[in-house]
Order: C-alpha cells, then sequence, then structure tokens
C-alpha cells in the first residue's frame, strides 16, 4: 500500500510540475515543435541532464545501487512506437505524461487525448500475437545494452572501453549546457496562447 501512495504522490507533483512549466498546454508543446517557443525544451534538457548528473554520480558515490537499474529491451518496435509517439506529440501537442495531466487540470483535448490513447493501447493488446508474430519485437542492437559498462551489473556495452558512469554524467552535463545555452526561440512565431 505504501507503494501506490508514493506512486500517487510522486505523480501528483509530476503531474503539478508539468501543469506549472506550461506542459499542459498544446500551444506551447506546439510552439517547441515548431521552434518558436523553447522553454518547455530548455525545462526538458535541464531536468533530463539534472537526472542523469544526479543518478551517476550517486552511482559513482554509492549512493544508488545499480541494482535497482533497469535497462529497457532495444527492438524494431521501440523504434517504430517512438516514431509513432513523435507524431502523435506533433499533431495533439501531447505526450502520455502531458496529456494525462492536461486532463486532470479539466482541459477537454487532454481529456480526448488520453482516451484516444487508451483505445490505441487496447488496440495493440488485441493484435498483440499478430504484431509479435511480425519480428518487430525480437531484440536488435544486444537487446538490453548500455552505452559503457556500468559497475555492478551485467549488462552488455556497447562501448566496453568507457566506464557509463562517466558517460552518463557527460551527457547529463551536455544536456545541461544546451538547456543553458539555448535561446528562447530560433524562429518567430505566433503569439502563445492557452
Amino acid at each position: 500500500m505504501t507503494t501506490l501512495i508514493l506512486a500517487i504522490v510522486i505523480g501528483g507533483a509530476f503531474g503539478f510540475v508539468l501543469d506549472r512549466i506550461g506542459a499542459t498546454n498544446p500551444n506551447f508543446i506546439i510552439g517547441m515543435l515548431r521552434l518558436s517557443n523553447l522553454h518547455l525544451m530548455k525545462t526538458i534538457f535541464l531536468a533530463i541532464g539534472t537526472a542523469s548528473v544526479l543518478l551517476y554520480a550517486g552511482l559513482m558515490l554509492g549512493f544508488v545501487d545499480p541494482g535497482h537499474l533497469d535497462v529497457k529491451d532495444a527492438y524494431w518496435g521501440v523504434f517504430i512506437g517512438g516514431l509513432l509517439l513523435g507524431l502523435g506529440f506533433a499533431v495533439s501537442g501531447y505526450c502520455p505524461g502531458t496529456g494525462l495531466a492536461a486532463a486532470a487540470t479539466g482541459r477537454w483535448d487532454g481529456v480526448v487525448f488520453v482516451l484516444g490513447g487508451l483505445a490505441g493501447a487496447g488496440a495493440y493488446m488485441a493484435t498483440y500475437a499478430w504484431v509479435k508474430s511480425t519480428g518487430v519485437l525480437d531484440h536488435v542492437l544486444g537487446g538490453k545494452a548500455t552505452l559503457g559498462p556500468l559497475s555492478g551489473t551485467d549488462y552488455p556495452a556497447v562501448l566496453d572501453s568507457v566506464p557509463g558512469e562517466w558517460i552518463g554524467l557527460a551527457l547529463g552535463a551536455f544536456f545541461i549546457a544546451v538547456a543553458a545555452l539555448l535561446p528562447g526561440r530560433l524562429r518567430a512565431g505566433p503569439p502563445q496562447a492557452d
């Protein structure tokens, strides 16, 4: 029961932050994709970079148990799903997290987005056997692989000579630098509306 309560509290806090930074407004998201309002992009890069630095520094200092890490499988379905997610993101102005947070704030388009996502998940479940038979769920690129070896794990690494913790720190620092250096806009766009 504690895990469920913790999940609800963390999910609620995450949704609150998404709303506060404007991620529940599809006009802000579409402005980001049009490169006319990069506020959200800067926030996303900063969040990813900070989380990466904290995670990999925590691993190096022994604060994070590597046994809690779970590297996701790589297969063609992930890449196809990523393309579909990006297309849906561009068309609707929502990703699953921002759409759910928008629905929680009472936005009707957010509610429709969530219902569409649930319908899509149901369709995938109904056709799972067929999808699996196509081979798009077969492992590629080593399946569960990391960029560099991580101490305390047995995941195969793409680059055996560079510790994964250092790669994670470097990528995190890179994302933080991009967030700091990225301008507010790369091209002119229409004013943002709610």
